[in-house]
């Protein structure tokens, strides 16, 4: 199952537990987004095609982290004494698909967290 949706002039071919960076959002890492303009669905034979979206079907993402990569552009001309260095850092959002939902579905729960603190066995002290 798969479903390709649309962002920032840009189109992504998705599967759920997928990772994807998109442009930047200024959202939490663990905040949740839906983008709603899905273009394709596809599950086993069953193909639906939007004209030019699918009305109602949506994407809900988690948001993993914000990193960035930093890109370095140089130019160099050999015995002319030319040498630039220029650098260029671009800042993505790295989403993980949690569903793709149909129209009328709901979003299933997202999985407990895991305590992080420490237990109550660990930190209870024993009297002797």
């Amino acid at each position: 199952m798969y479903a390709v949706f649309e962002d920032g002039s840009r189109q992504y071919r998705v599967s759920e537990g997928d990772r994807v960076k998109v442009d930047y959002r200024d959202a939490a890492a663990g905040a949740q987004l839906d983008f709603k303009r899905v273009l394709l669905y596809q599950n086993g034979d069953e193909t639906q095609v939007g004209r030019p979206t699918i009305e109602g079907m949506r994407i809900v993402a988690d948001v993993v982290d914000h990193p960035s990569i930093k890109l370095y552009i140089q130019h160099f001309r050999r015995r002319k004494n030319y040498r630039r260095l220029k650098g260029h850092r671009q800042h993505y959002t790295e989403l993980q698909i949690r569903n793709i939902l149909l129209p009328g579905m709901e979003p299933s729960a997202p999985p407990p967290a895991a305590p992080t603190g420490a237990t109550p066995e660990t930190s209870a002290q024993k009297v002797p």
